[in-house]
């Protein structure tokens, strides 16, 4: 079992920045109601952070918990047991929580996004049925969502960060606007923007390690890292680990 877990472990190689001496983050892609994938690569965190050392280990959610994937309810009671486990732990909002929360503030609107971006996944993971979704309209679902929808998962949704900055690197959902420094980022670009920022060429005031956008592995650039490797879609899960100057990934499937 062990031998099959480091196979998806990459030895350190030299990072774009550092991170403080004494600190060991753990960035963690979008999870996308996964919850297999989710257990299987905090197990693997858990093994090589152990096997690393002592150090004050943060984790890092970049967002997207949810939609998609069949079990975004019990990835979200996970998530918050973890929470308890390691106050230390950190979570970014993504653009489907954003969404979901407006949903179930019942914003029509964003209800009916939620429901083009796989929403109905979600809902369905909160116990309601297929038929009860279908025959729903946006107005009813918005009622359902906040009859289902434990006060817990909102209130725990809702603490999310927009951006969390240590040593050289900052962590976002999405990525950033070039042109504003990090202070002055408007929270619907931290939750939505792509291009812009994914084909600046940089430098940025730091380097920005975010989800949101699907490739085939973890991208390293200079001034920025890419964690979303379609978990939903792909069965691979990622997570970059950062210490120091080097940086290492793991990552399921």
């Amino acid at each position: 079992m062990l031998r099959k877990i480091f196979k998806s472990r990459v030895k350190p190689s030299k990072a774009p920045g550092s991170i403080p001496a004494g600190e060991r983050v753990y960035a963690i892609g979008d999870i996308h109601g996964c919850l297999d994938l989710l257990d299987q690569l905090l197990g693997m965190i858990d093994i090589d952070d152990h096997a690393r050392g002592p150090a004050q280990t943060t984790l890092v959610f970049l967002g997207d918990l949810i939609d998609r994937g069949p079990e975004s309810a019990a990835v979200i009671d996970r998530l918050i047991a973890l929470r308890a486990d390691r106050p230390t732990a950190r979570f970014i909002l993504g653009n489907h929580e954003e969404i979901f929360l407006g949903s179930i503030d019942g914003d029509e609107k964003a209800v009916r996004l939620f429901c083009r971006i796989g929403g109905r996944e979600t809902v369905l993971s909160y116990g309601v049925t297929p038929e009860a979704y279908e025959r729903s309209d946006h107005h009813e679902l918005c009622a359902t969502l906040q009859s289902v929808v434990p006060a817990d998962h909102r209130s725990f949704l809702a603490g999310f960060e927009d951006l969390i900055e240590i040593g050289d690197y900052a962590f976002v959902h999405a990525g950033v606007r070039p042109d504003r420094p990090l202070a002055d980022q408007r929270k619907a670009d931290l939750r939505w923007i792509r291009d812009v920022f994914l084909d600046y060429p940089g430098p940025l005031e730091k380097i920005i390690v975010h989800g949101h956008t699907i490739a085939d592995d973890i991208e390293i650039g200079a001034h920025r890292i890419g964690v979303d490797t379609g978990a939903y879609a792909t069965g691979r899960l990622s997570a970059v680990g950062l210490e120091g100057n080097e940086s290492w990934h793991l990552q399921t499937g």
